[in-house]
């Protein structure tokens, strides 16, 4: 819901599946029976106690956190620690990942070290697609003449960080049409009720003004749905900011499936049994969430108003410069990491850490005795260092506009491969005439 998601989805054959939560369209399905055998009125009983605001999925979460831990690190301290369920192994078939940002605003440094980063290490082991979620960007006031200019800007900057195209594909989402279809399909089989209790509506409706609130930002987590369920995904990264949408998109997964999967689609001449795989947690590599510059206990983030709270991965050098000099610090004698009283010291060493690719031992050995007078121009100078062959990159990519349509186009139509298959199987099932 926010301005900037990241998606993050991967085919991969799972452990078990825990939990998920769906509602009958009357009380005549109770009846029915799941996979397993489980009748659904025992089902929903079961899961009716963890169920709202979120909780279910966090309860879930916790059972699976060392079933489903992602691998993709930002530091090799945090690979150590990793529970690596998720690799694929040389015997099986190649996993995909599945993952965009909005072209809103610039791309700023929570967004490279967040997602974008580790994606140049993913395309190596994965099949991998990588999209620029344009539809997401029109939830909120925009500016019409800069979306497309943004789109480009983006899609350059995910080249310039090294992401390789003979490996990976990149796409517009607006340019694969199966995500406003499949969102469309899937809004008539969405509750209101389920869209009404969304955290974060209720909190940008506020901010806005409910009266000039579109009916895009009620039913954006149905097109994340879409996004997710489109390239049957197994996997979704969980940030505390996206728990609500995944436990949406499970709940969605297992209604369709319900609704129009089984023998009723095996009756409409299709093969019968699950529409969507219903998509499991993939838990963040440890140090990737960058918070504020100006307040380390809120997300880097490219709504807030301040440019001062970012760095943007085209910042100049007497940018970056100025933007490190005057973050918030504390005055506390030393640095440290994980101190609850110093959220911005612990951030300002994450990032450093992750940036000059030391381990949390080496980065606390290194800053310990130091005052910020003196960690904030090494902190300066590694950011400066790190993201100037990106900036050069960006600047020959940029500049070769029929290259960057070339990526594009061939990207999209890798995507609507697989994205159509997913669709033409929704509109069978739910009974629709097919030309």
């Amino acid at each position: 819901m926010g301005r900037s998601p990241l998606l993050i989805f991967c085919n991969t054959t799972t452990a078990s599946s825990f939990s998920s939560r769906f509602l009958p369209l009357s009380s005549s399905s109770s009846s029915s029976m799941l996979r397993g055998g489980i009748s659904y009125s025992s089902y929903l009983n079961k899961l009716r106690p963890i169920r709202g605001g979120g909780g279910g999925l966090r309860a879930a979460i916790t059972t699976n956190v060392n079933a489903f831990r992602c691998n993709c690190t930002t530091s090799s301290s945090s690979a150590a620690s990793s529970s690596d369920t998720s690799s694929p192994s040389s015997s099986s078939i190649k996993k995909r990942i599945v993952s965009g940002v909005q072209p809103t605003g610039s791309v700023h440094l929570g967004n490279y070290l967040g997602a974008i980063k580790n994606w140049v290490s993913l395309q190596n082991t994965y099949e991998t697609l990588f999209f620029i979620v344009d539809l997401h960007a029109i939830t909120l006031p925009y500016e019409a003449q800069q979306l497309a200019i943004a789109t480009r800007t983006t899609a350059a900057i995910y080249l310039a960080c090294g992401v390789d195209t003979s490996k990976a594909s990149v796409f517009v989402q607006s340019h694969v049409r199966a995500h406003a279809e499949l969102m469309w399909l899937l809004s008539s089989a969405t509750p209101i009720g389920w869209l009404n209790k969304m955290i974060q509506f209720k909190e940008k409706s506020r901010k806005a003004g409910d009266e000039n609130v579109g009916a895009a930002l009620l039913t954006y987590p149905v097109l994340m749905a879409s996004d997710i369920l489109l390239y049957q995904s197994d996997l979704v990264p969980v940030g505390e900011d996206q728990k609500q949408h995944l436990e949406m998109t499970r709940d969605l997964a297992e209604r369709v499936n319900y609704l129009y999967g089984g023998r009723k689609w095996k009756k409409l001449g299709g093969r019968g049994g699950a529409i969507f795989k219903v998509p499991e947690p993939l838990i963040p590599p440890a140090g990737a969430r960058v918070m504020s510059l100006t307040d380390g206990l809120s997300k880097m983030s490219k709504s807030a108003p301040s440019e001062q709270s970012r760095i943007n991965l085209l910042d100049p050098k007497d940018v970056i410069v100025n933007k490190i000099k005057r973050c918030k610090t504390d005055s506390f004698p030393g640095l440290e990491f994980d101190n609850p009283e110093r959220p911005e010291c612990n951030n300002l060493l994450s990032v450093y850490q992750i940036i000059t690719g030391k381990t949390k031992e080496e980065v606390t050995q290194e800053c310990r005795d130091m005052n910020w007078g003196t960690f904030k121009p090494l902190l300066t100078d590694a950011l400066i260092h790190h993201l100037h062959p990106i900036q050069v990159r960006y600047k020959e990519i940029i500049s070769d506009s029929a290259y960057l349509d070339k990526v594009l186009v061939e990207g999209a139509a890798k995507a609507s491969s697989i994205a159509d298959a997913t669709l033409n199987n929704v509109y069978q099932a739910m009974g629709f005439l097919r030309r």
